[in-house]
């Protein structure tokens, strides 16, 4: 009998098992629709098979052009709730910035995460490494991804640099995953389009699921004047033309500012979005354009202004018919020249933006008033873009009330699977003189009171109600309700004067005779009044 052969298994290879997990990463993004709903697996694999804890991936919010947190594994509500960094702010900030690794060795001794992880002490982060890598995506940098591992062995220096190289092929594999992803949205919006081509041009639009323009926008409208609108955004978004957006409050002059940019050939850079209302005077000039350490009480560093920050992308200034004079003037010389000096600096910084201005005033009746320079407004009305009132576009209320329904029914986790026809009806015959805004915040209000899974009249705010709608019709005829009326009035001027007809006339601005023939017709008894004198 031969003796029985055992063979060992050899350790298996380091670099198998990262291609293994590497895989797994891919096939993992490859299951799920979204990808936010594939990176909390995808940082699961990590820690439990690479041993890379407390796993976070930052996305750009291209609309605020800032980084907001799509899953972090492992922190705490508390963390998560700050949600999202600015350019350069904190470590990932930088990481975004500047478009370099970082890596930090060793927590405990790194004061900004003593300060930000508040569940963690000193001596848990002792010998843990952090890293954070970009994604990149089509030249541009997307987002970030960070983790932390605690560092066992004699060569550290090769551990990290092993780490790093594995996290940025990690990283890859997400902004192939986030590029696919868009690719699918373009061409299924290309087969919509020419599936609509056949339907007549006004029918068109509609079409489109939803009654978006446009896939990934945010607006939503199929009335001519909105397709009129789309059409010149459209043609002006690619050119790096300044834009003037104007509109009432309310009908959504922010949402067309982030179109132009989502359009753009900037669309892989930032977009800075400023209320030039919201800042005071005192603090804004440094908030567009920066400011050196000393230039002024409190200027303790040195500080880059928005329009620095969002060099090579895009600028909006939102009511910027509330700038003052002197920021007017500054603005201008921005716009021309294309240059601009920090609040008590004497260097000249060039910058390369794409300006986007909007406002609710009439900037021509400011230009002939004194208020606004008319050398900027000329400046500013390079390519002007007007959006119609609600009340203008009526067939798109339906679009934008089932779409806010669907909004704050998943915020609020509850279902509504229609509005009723009354609602409907109350919603179309309302004049909203607070626009999109106005219908956005009674339908938010209508889904919270929903019981039922439908939006009915009695959920709206009493200011849509009709009389019909809440039994409140009228009683009594007009007649009865003025003869009503000119009794009060009579009663009142008579105690007023004490019961003195004459003068109880006077105030009524009418003859004795006229009062005296009306006091008997209504059989009032004007004695009665006369020790009662106000």
């Amino acid at each position: 009998m031969e003796p029985e052969i055992t063979v060992e298994t050899a350790p298996r290879d380091q670099k198998q098992a990262e291609l293994e997990l590497l895989f797994d990463i891919a096939r993992t993004l490859d299951k799920h629709v979204e990808l936010r709903s594939a990176l909390r697996p995808v940082l699961s694999l990590l820690e439990i098979r690479a041993g890379l804890t407390w796993g976070m991936v930052t996305l750009l919010d291209r609309a605020t052009g800032l980084l907001r947190i799509e899953e972090a594994y492992g922190l705490i509500p508390e963390e998560k709730e700050r949600g999202i960094y600015r350019l350069g702010e904190g470590l990932v900030g930088r990481v975004f910035e500047s478009g370099l690794a970082i890596t930090v060795p060793d927590l405990s001794r790194d004061g900004h995460f003593l300060n930000r992880a508040k569940s963690r002490t000193k001596q848990d982060m002792a010998g843990l490494t952090y890293y954070c890598v970009p994604i990149r995506s089509g030249g541009g940098i997307i987002g970030t991804l960070s983790a932390e591992r605690r560092i066992r062995g004699d060569d550290p220096e090769t551990q990290m640099a092993g780490d790093r190289s594995f996290l940025e092929q990690v990283s890859a594999i997400i902004a192939d995953s986030a590029k696919l992803r868009e690719r699918i949205m373009e061409e299924q919006f290309r087969s919509r389009k020419k599936a609509a081509s056949d339907v007549p041009g006004d029918e068109r639009m509609v079409k489109i699921p939803g009654g978006r323009i446009a896939p990934g926008s945010a607006i939503i409208g199929t009335s001519k004047k909105m397709r009129s609108l789309h059409e010149m955004l459209t043609q002006v978004a690619p050119s790096d033309a300044t834009v003037l957006i104007t509109g009432e409050s309310g009908t959504g002059k922010e949402l067309v500012a982030a179109e132009l940019h989502r359009l753009s050939k900037r669309s892989g850079q930032v977009l800075i979005k400023i209320n030039c209302a919201a800042l005071p005077e005192s603090i804004i000039e440094s908030e567009l354009f920066g400011h050196e350490k000393g230039a002024f009480t409190g200027a303790v560093s040195q500080r880059k202004g928005r329009f620095e920050l969002a060099h090579r992308g895009t600028i909006f200034l939102d009511e910027i018919g509330e700038l003052s004079p002197q920021i007017q003037v500054k603005l201008l010389r921005v716009l021309q020249e294309r240059e601009l000096e920090r609040v008590g600096g004497i260097s000249t910084i060039k910058v390369d933006v794409r300006l986007i201005a909007a406002t609710n005033r009439n900037l021509e009746e400011a230009v002939a008033a004194g208020q606004f320079r008319e050398d900027l407004y000329y400046r500013l009305n390079v390519f002007p873009l007007h959006i119609p009132p609600l009340r203008e576009r009526k067939s798109d209320i339906v679009l934008l009330a089932d779409h806010f329904a669907e909004k704050y029914a998943e915020k609020n986790g509850k279902l509504i699977k229609r509005i009723s026809t009354p609602a409907i009806d109350l919603l179309t015959s309302y004049s909203w003189p607070g626009n999109v805004r106005e219908l956005e915040n009674c339908i938010e209000r209508a889904v919270i009171l929903s019981t039922d899974m439908v939006i009915h009249s009695y959920n709206l705010p009493p200011s849509l109600q009709s009389a019909v709608s809440t039994h409140t019709e009228p009683t009594t005829t007009l007649e009865a309700a003025l003869s009503r009326l000119e009794k009060e009035l009579i009663v009142e001027a008579l105690k007023i004067s004490g019961g003195t007809m004459a003068a109880a006339a006077r105030q009524l601005g009418i003859t004795e005779r006229q009062i005296g023939l009306r006091v008997h017709h209504y059989g009032i008894n004007w004695r009665l009044y006369r020790n009662t004198k106000m």
